[in-house]
């Protein structure tokens, strides 16, 4: 999609998104006004392509020092690793390619790092830093969430005052409900693939695991049966079945807060599964006399057998058992949407330069976009009209006005022909974290500064909002005093890479905090 420029605006090779991506701790030192970086020539020799994520293979350990087992699971193990640059410590889970014994494995695996990929910047999902492949393997090194299981510090509480349950659950949901609205369902909730940041007690909620995940669109039906035994749906169990396996799954680990115990127990795999198809919750035994009814309502609407009746992530947090009395009773944003918001709010200058970003991104990067994409574009004609936009959002649960919709639709129609493209849609909700990455910056100030002179002059950004069909007639000049700090009448790299990175929430992160342990 789009065109990913090089230096001086010529059209250059596609960089690697994913290979050795600068560290996230602190920022190398952007290159002074005059003398811009040449990019790298290419290996005159380029490596294999993997056949997993169909891309060059790379060594991850040129990258990283490989550490102490974290842990296991079927297809990989998880070793602590460190950034040899920074010395920050990040988490490796590591896939045997031999292993993978069929096209499905295979597929899995893709799928896994493209929405990893998809879901980047969401506060509460173990972000994605990297994916490598080798020989021999597929490395994922992501956020490293030296806290540990959610499930151990339930076996060592008990289990849970209903305050805490609840504020535990309210972040529990939001991610599901952030999962949902962007089409993804999670397929194997429970409390092992929730990891705490850190130790502290009131350490963020991480989730992680997102390897039986897949994208979905409205009405489709899975068919295959995935998942842990006390988590599993009953609609999974008879093989036809969507997103709202995911509600019960949590809806189960509610039970578990409140009680100890699962609600469906049995001595075998098989002897679950029928008291998972029976339905029958026991209410009765200790503790549940004592539990609130607005808990226990919770509960039986989460764990209804007919997905059809079961809440939605929306009507979950929108509870009052779950409200407490402290969220606000207004609808939450889906992500779309608050990306759109974000991108209308943004000058044609950033605009554009975005444009120039979203075509240097990797396809499994984009590739969860591209689905969301599909699914509003309901007549498969390649745009997305208005009416589509609006069905699109309220099928996530937003409800908004004509003239709301109106206001995103015009912020992404970049040609004003009345309808969203593909790589209309890409560049207006890519998320913001893309633009903090200094090869992307480069990259996007190159294609600017088309005299390669370490500057951005009037007339430059005029004829790249030109190509762009971005000029509106709007002075050049009310953008240049927006952006350039020290009023030379031009604009140089600090000041590019300071309006890129202004209004980005990910740039100055405040991390919400929901104590619950």
């Amino acid at each position: 999609m789009g065109m990913c420029f090089s230096q001086a605006g010529r059209k250059g090779p596609k960089p690697d998104a994913n290979a050795k991506e600068p560290p996230s701790g602190p920022k190398p030192d952007p290159p002074i006004a005059t003398s811009k970086p040449t990019p790298t020539p290419p290996p005159s020799k380029p490596p294999p392509i993997g056949p997993v994520l169909g891309r060059p293979m790379e060594d991850v350990r040129a990258t990283y020092i490989m550490g102490k087992e974290l842990g296991r699971g079927q297809f990989g193990i998880t070793h602590l690793c460190t950034h040899k640059a920074t010395g920050q410590p990040f988490a490796c889970k590591t896939i045997a390619k031999r292993k993978l014994v069929n096209k499905e494995d295979i597929e899995d695996v893709r799928r896994e790092v493209q929405i990893m990929y998809h879901l980047t910047g969401q506060p509460n999902i173990v972000e994605l830093k990297g994916a490598f492949e080798d020989k021999q393997s597929v490395h994922l090194v992501m956020e490293l969430c030296a806290g540990g299981e959610l499930f151990d510090r339930i076996i060592a509480k008990g289990h849970y005052t209903e305050r805490a349950a609840a504020a535990l659950m309210r972040t529990i949901v939001q991610i599901v409900h952030t999962c949902h609205s962007m089409g993804v369902v999670h397929r194997d909730l429970k409390p092992e693939n929730f990891l705490l940041l850190s130790k502290d007690e009131d350490a963020p909620l991480k989730a992680t695991d997102f390897g039986l995940s897949v994208f979905f669109k409205q009405g489709e039906v899975f068919r295959d049966i995935v998942g842990s035994a006390y988590y599993i749906a009953p609609e999974v169990l008879k093989r036809k079945y969507g997103p709202e396996v995911d509600i019960w799954s949590i809806g189960v680990m509610l039970y578990i807060l409140l009680s100890g115990v699962p609600p469906f127990w049995a001595e075998s795999e098989h002897g679950i599964f029928n008291a998972i198809l029976r339905g029958q919750i026991d209410f009765t035994s200790d503790p549940w006399p004592s539990i609130s009814v607005g808990a226990k309502d919770l509960v039986k609407k989460m764990l209804n057998s007919d997905p059809k009746h079961r809440l939605t992530a929306f009507q979950v947090l929108s509870h009052p058992w779950i409200k407490d009395g402290e969220a606000p009773d207004i609808p939450l944003d889906n992500a779309v949407l608050s990306r759109l918001k974000q991108f209308r709010a943004m000058n044609k200058f950033k605009k554009v330069a975005l444009k120039v970003i979203a075509g240097c991104l990797s396809e499994e990067e984009i590739m969860g976009l591209k689905e969301m994409f599909k699914n509003m574009d309901t007549d498969n004609s390649g745009t997305i009209t208005l009416e589509e936009l609006k069905q699109g959002l309220s099928k996530q649960g937003t409800k908004l006005s004509e003239y709301e919709v109106k206001q995103l639709m015009e912020a992404a129609d970049a040609d004003g022909d009345g309808t969203i493209d593909y790589d209309e849609f890409i560049t207006a909700t890519m998320h913001m974290n893309r633009m903090d990455r200094e090869e992307h910056l480069y990259t996007a100030f190159q294609y600017f500064d088309k005299d390669n002179s370490g500057y951005i002059t009037p007339e430059e950004l005029e004829q790249a909002l030109l190509e762009y069909g971005m000029h509106d007639g709007r002075d050049i000049k009310d953008i240049l005093s927006e952006v350039d700090a020290d009023n030379d009448g031009r604009i140089n790299y600090d000041e590019f890479v300071a309006m890129m990175r202004k209004g980005n929430p990910e740039a100055n992160p405040k991390k919400r905090r929901d104590k619950f342990v």
